[in-house]
């Protein structure tokens, strides 16, 4: 703790500008994933578990609060509150909403408050990239294929196509078929952009597509064959709980963070509760990104990440202190009010 701790600035960033620092900066945050990914395997973060706020009357629906801290050159404390309210988009409101806090790491002091669906969106994006390149260790994938239409599915597409990914052809299937003919259309409009495929069934897709990203808002299994996987595509299970055991046990899976990715019924935590043990994770990306375990060729890989909370946090702290830099940072002035122990003179 520094000597002379002093109360920060408490500010308010908005939506609008958190999306203009990250858009065009994809690759400096597919990197500072990584960053973050080596400083939680080396155990300069603290990323307790994920707390579920759940509803009798919604079932659907849930409020997640993230917390962590990340420590390195910048060590920022914090905390994500996110909504997941899948009724919201037969509304025309996205599903998700969240804000950010982040805290000083001297005084505790809370001195920002940022809009985060845009943030949770990128660093999920960022991450998928991240292991998909390296994942994928020899020639990358040629044909990608969208299990989910939705606006996780958007922001990993332009990711991949921000930092120098190209295909041959993109597939999408989504249960509604207006939403999966949306998203076709926002594919084909891109410029020099890759034929695009709209499948009927996710079995059409998973089979013409060497890289399957799963972007559903799925609550259990719904692939349960392993033979879809016979030509053993790279897997991105980002939603965590579209494919059963039987598909997790015949493939090489890798997580974010064991711990965190075997609970909440996702598919490896499923699969944990059928064999009562966790010898199918053959590891983590850090894993993968140190060298310590090889990658097959001969088998399915499927990459489940819950989402780190030091994902967000440090993504929060890079957009904060660059609009610091630029003075755009918008402050709120006089927001801690009671500073005095016994009160303020004369008051």
């Amino acid at each position: 703790m520094s000597r002379n701790p002093v109360v920060p600035s408490f500010a308010v960033i908005t939506g609008e500008q958190v999306a203009h620092i990250l858009t065009g900066g994809e690759q400096q945050v597919v990197d500072l994933a990584e960053q973050v990914y080596r400083l939680h395997g080396q155990g300069s973060t603290v990323n307790p578990p994920s707390y579920f706020l759940r509803f009798p009357d919604r079932p659907s629906s849930r409020i997640i609060a993230l917390p962590a801290s990340v420590g390195g050159e910048q060590p920022t404390d914090g905390l994500k509150w996110i909504s997941s309210f899948p009724e919201n988009v037969a509304s025309g409101i996205p599903r998700a909403s969240a804000v950010l806090i982040l805290n000083d790491h001297d005084t505790g002091y809370p001195f920002a408050c940022l809009e985060s669906s845009i943030i949770s969106a990128s660093r999920t994006a960022a991450s998928a990239v991240l292991a998909a390149g390296r994942l994928s260790p020899g020639r990358r994938p040629r044909r990608i294929g969208f299990i989910g239409t939705g606006l996780i599915a958007r922001y990993i597409h332009r990711y991949f196509e921000a930092t120098g990914w190209t295909f041959d052809e993109v597939g999408v299937h989504d249960l509604s078929g207006e939403h999966a003919l949306a998203f076709a259309g926002y594919l084909g409009g891109r410029p020099d952009a890759a034929p695009v495929v709209n499948h009927g069934t996710a079995e059409e897709l998973i089979r013409a597509s060497d890289l399957v990203v799963f972007a559903t808002v799925a609550g259990a299994p719904h692939v349960h064959e392993p033979a879809w996987f016979a030509h053993h595509p790279l897997v991105l299970n980002v939603s965590l709980r579209d494919v059963a055991p039987e598909v997790v046990l015949a493939s090489a899976n890798f997580v974010d963070d064991v711990e965190h990715c075997l609970k909440a019924d996702t598919s490896v935590h499923l699969t944990e509760q059928r064999v009562e043990n966790r010898d199918f994770i053959d590891g983590t990306l850090y894993d993968v990104l140190e060298g310590r375990v090889e990658v097959p060729t001969d088998r399915t890989v499927i990459f489940s990440p819950f989402g780190l909370g030091v994902l967000d946090i440090a993504l929060g702290r890079h957009v904060h202190d660059r609009l610091r830099e630029s003075r755009q940072l918008g402050v709120v002035e006089g927001f801690f009010h009671e500073l005095d122990r016994y009160g303020r003179t004369g008051a």
